[in-house]
């Protein structure tokens, strides 16, 4: 934009030169008088799971020059490896797993005419549920009416994807379609069998070879298949974070890389037979800069095998996280699976598979199912978020963020090497301990309100959602020797769900509901942050409370308590109140009949004297909110 000047015509000088240019000095200085001198690290300054740092603005200093000159369809692929825009911008794979081939096929046919145009199938095998493939003639009857050279297959088998890939194979001659023009992935990836499950029907040296010799077969019958998966979701779903599922991939990569060119396969050729798929999440810009990110890892890798122009072609699958959904109202997960798919698309997935909102419930009712697949519709049909390559790309932050998930995901590829690779460092324990470790500061985050579940640790929902769903039937065990450690996947909100299932048996057992009264001290504006807060926090662990708009008195909160029939109260209100009125409230209550006295809020130096009133327990944000449920239910005989 220029300044105009009526006598001269339009100057040529922009507006933005009439300005000097503003320092990190001078914003510092603005920051620190708007926090009124508190710690900048401590209140603008966050880090993600991996410790990467994330401030609180980016400028041109910030970015990453070499991503930012990239090209999209160039190498090193961080800003995609399509140079234009392919359809609508990402294929839409739907998950089946209907147990009746017959009815699997309904399902799929549905899915396609609903909108998909791929279809991820789960298969039964022992460890897991899906459709029961036994031989060539299901797999027929499973696929049967799919245009195969329109939308892909891919099957998610597990330790039985060497049999099922061998199915669908045999059943191509029998399909409308030659089997030159199929797209089929048939998800062979025994390294990850062996990290989730701990164990294999045969050797892992057998399980690899077998692999290529069907990676062969598969490129002689169906050259446009890929055989080999590396799946990083498995490590995710364990609790990976989002740098170690991608030095997971990469280290899993390596391995069949290795493994093929000691078959005589080139590297180049070996990544043709490969496919990845990777999670997405609800931390929409940490899924964003983990798949541009992704792409960047497997070029390096590719590169110094001598292939790095192979890479081009990589097919890379988002599925949105399973760890993420949660049982409770389960209505929230519509959001989740929308902030995985849209975070997918960002970083520029080549196909992207929703969970239905039931996923962590049941089977999926086509209610469910047509709600996944319209989540993907809307954002690519209404919302367009197709329509441009690496729309994220030249963001300094987002620039930023790929950069360091990159590098720190290449560091800690390095450590699983220094191991001996990914096999070794399964064998020792080397990867389950790293997870596990960081699974548990994920979970303490969580139990301590630091990163909130919505509808779970905030803002539940008591009493019905209304969403009835049939049971998952349960998968045939693992019978095998376990040769390492299992990565067994975990949801985050497992815990608070557990209270809550002990308190519905509370229920269903006693006839009562467990129950606290909010003793709320003055007028709502005084205790309405208080009140609002424990009646979420106490509602998480399945335990109710009996609410008005405040008492005046410690004397009139008493004869109320009194009159609930209650045994347990809560004392909310301002702190000015507190310092007023706390103390003789919770002598008011012990003596109408209260057993246990609780307090919201922490409480400073009047602690001692609180206790001596009568207050037991206070509870405020920053513990541990399992732990803390857990001992209430306790004590309200919710359980021994």
């Amino acid at each position: 934009m220029t300044a105009a000047n009526p006598a001269q015509g339009v100057s040529a000088t922009p507006l933005a030169s009439d300005f000097e240019a503003a320092t990190r000095e001078q914003w510092l200085a603005l920051v620190d008088k708007a926090i009124k001198g508190a710690d900048f690290e401590k209140k603008l300054v966050t880090r993600t799971a991996d410790g990467i740092r994330v401030e609180p603005i980016y400028v041109r200093s910030n970015g990453v020059p070499e991503l930012q000159a990239a090209i999209p369809g160039q190498a090193p692929f961080t800003r995609g490896a399509a140079s234009t825009v392919r359809g609508l911008g990402w294929e839409i794979r739907q998950r089946i797993s209907a147990l009746d081939p017959a009815r699997a096929n309904t399902q799929i046919l549905t899915e396609l005419e609903g909108g998909s145009n791929g279809i991820l199938v789960d298969v039964e095998a022992p460890g897991q549920t899906g459709c029961r493939i036994k031989s060539a003639a299901d797999m027929t009857t499973l696929l049967s009416g799919m245009r195969l050279d329109l939308a892909p297959v891919e099957l998610n088998a597990g330790l039985g994807a060497p049999d099922a890939a061998r199915h669908l194979l045999a059943s191509l001659s029998g399909l409308s379609i030659p089997a030159q023009s199929a797209q089929v992935l048939l998800g062979l990836d025994p390294i990850g069998s062996l990290a989730r499950w701990g164990a294999l029907p045969v050797s892992v040296e057998q399980a690899l070879a077998d692999a290529i010799a069907l990676a062969r077969e598969a490129a002689a019958k169906a050259p446009l298949s890929r055989t080999v998966r590396v799946d990083a979701t498995i490590y995710h779903e364990a609790g990976a974070t989002e740098a170690y599922e991608l030095a997971a991939l990469g280290a899993t990569l390596i391995a069949y890389l290795r493994a093929f060119e000691a078959a005589g396969v080139s590297p180049s050729d070996a990544l043709k037979q490969i496919s990845f798929a990777v999670s997405a999440d609800t931390d929409l810009f940490a899924t964003v800069a983990k798949l541009r990110a992704a792409r960047r890892l497997i070029w390096r890798i590719a590169d110094a095998s001598g292939a790095g122009d192979a890479a081009a072609n990589l097919h890379i699958a988002a599925r949105a996280s399973f760890r993420v959904m949660a049982q409770r109202d389960p209505w929230t997960n519509m959001l989740r699976s929308t902030l995985c798919c849209a975070g997918a698309v960002l970083g520029g997935a080549d196909a992207i598979t929703v969970l239905p909102f039931t996923a962590a419930l049941g089977e999926a009712d086509d209610f469910a199912r047509r709600c996944a697949r319209n989540i993907q519709i809307v954002l690519q049909e209404e919302s367009w978020l197709g329509r441009v390559l690496d729309p994220m790309g030249g963001s300094w932050y987002i620039e930023s963020l790929t950069d360091e998930v990159a590098k720190t995901a290449w560091g800690l590829l390095q450590e699983i090497e220094s191991k001996g690779g990914i096999l070794a460092a399964l064998e020792q324990g080397f990867v389950q301990d790293k997870i596990a470790a960081d699974a548990s500061a994920r979970a303490k985050a969580i139990a301590t309100g630091r990163s909130d579940l919505t509808g779970v640790s905030a803002f539940p929902l008591l009493g019905d959602d209304g969403v009835t769903v049939a049971p998952r039937e349960a998968a045939s065990p693992v019978t095998w020797k376990q040769a390492v450690r299992p990565l067994a996947p975990h949801r985050l909100a497992e815990p608070f769900e557990a209270l809550r299932d002990a308190a519905d048996a509370y229920t269903k057992r006693s006839g009562k509901t467990p129950v606290v009264f909010l003793a709320s001290l003055g007028q709502v504006i005084d205790h309405t942050a208080r009140s609002t807060w424990i009646k979420n926090y106490l509602a998480a662990g399945g335990i109710s409370v009996l609410t008005t708009d405040g008492y005046a008195s410690a004397e009139e909160a008493a004869k109320a308590f009194a009159a609930s029939g209650a045994t347990t109260a809560c004392i909310c209100s301002s702190d000015a109140l507190y310092a007023e009125h706390a103390e003789a409230t919770a002598k008011a209550l012990k003596a109408a009949g209260a057993k246990l006295v609780l307090m919201a809020g922490r409480p400073g130096d009047k602690e001692a004297a609180l206790k001596a009133a009568g207050v037991d327990q206070f509870l405020f944000s920053g513990a541990d909110a399992v732990q803390t449920l857990t001992g209430l239910q306790q004590k309200l005989g919710v359980t021994s």
